[in-house]
């Protein structure tokens, strides 16, 4: 039998790509085309671009003259109509079901429409609380979207458990305060000694009190 972790929690809060959904496909072919209009280099934007905002990722690799605001709108409008190949990570929907919505929240660099479109896709449930790249000043790996997430679920963030599976969300969880969960393989930097779920199948939740315990593995 696998080891067995138990985390405390009074509310979850979760990653949406390469955590409850597998968009890898559609977010690599989005910026090897624009990549490929504008003369960049597309491996070294993919080298940085998971889990971060799509307007502070162009401004990175950005020349001088360029549009960051209309392209990456133009990105947003592309990856919301190509929805071909994206799928729930595993588990995702099961361990949603099981929550109340007052429990949850989706934390994602993704606009407010592209989250609800991939979400809707894939069948998973809307959360009541959504904080995206609309809703924040400072895009992961800074903590502000965990922290908002947490404080309108009227929680400390602190009492949180984030799910994340890349560097910059792992960053933002831990910076929040929160127990942070790596969900699938990563294995950088941020992720070292976290505890780990290799999908959501091996996450689950049991009543505490007025709290939630996280089980992983077992």
């Amino acid at each position: 039998m696998d080891a067995v972790t138990v985390l405390s929690a009074e509310v979850l809060l979760f990653d949406m790509d390469g955590t409850l959904v597998d968009s890898s496909a559609s977010v690599e072919d989005a910026w090897r085309r624009f990549a490929a209009r504008t003369g960049l280099d597309a491996e070294a934007i993919l080298a940085v671009a998971h889990g971060r905002p799509t307007v502070e990722v162009i401004a990175a690799f950005a020349p001088p003259g360029m549009d960051v605001a209309a392209e990456a709108a133009r990105i947003e409008a592309e990856e919301v109509d190509r929805t071909e190949g994206i799928a729930e990570i595993a588990g995702a929907a099961a361990l949603l079901g099981s929550l109340d919505p007052d429990r949850w929240a989706v934390v994602t660099s993704a606009t407010t429409e592209l989250a609800r479109r991939r979400l809707a896709v894939v069948g998973l449930p809307q959360p009541q609380v959504l904080v995206s790249a609309d809703d924040i000043t400072n895009g992961k790996p800074n903590p502000e979207g965990y922290r908002m997430a947490a404080e309108a679920l009227g929680a400390s963030p602190a009492s949180a458990v984030v799910f994340e599976d890349a560097e910059a969300g792992l960053l933002a969880g831990q910076g929040s305060g929160a127990a942070t969960v790596v969900v699938g393989a990563y294995d950088g930097p941020a992720a070292e000694g976290l505890p780990r779920a290799a999908d959501l199948r091996s996450v689950g939740t049991r009543s505490n009190g007025a709290g939630l315990e996280v089980v992983l593995g077992g």
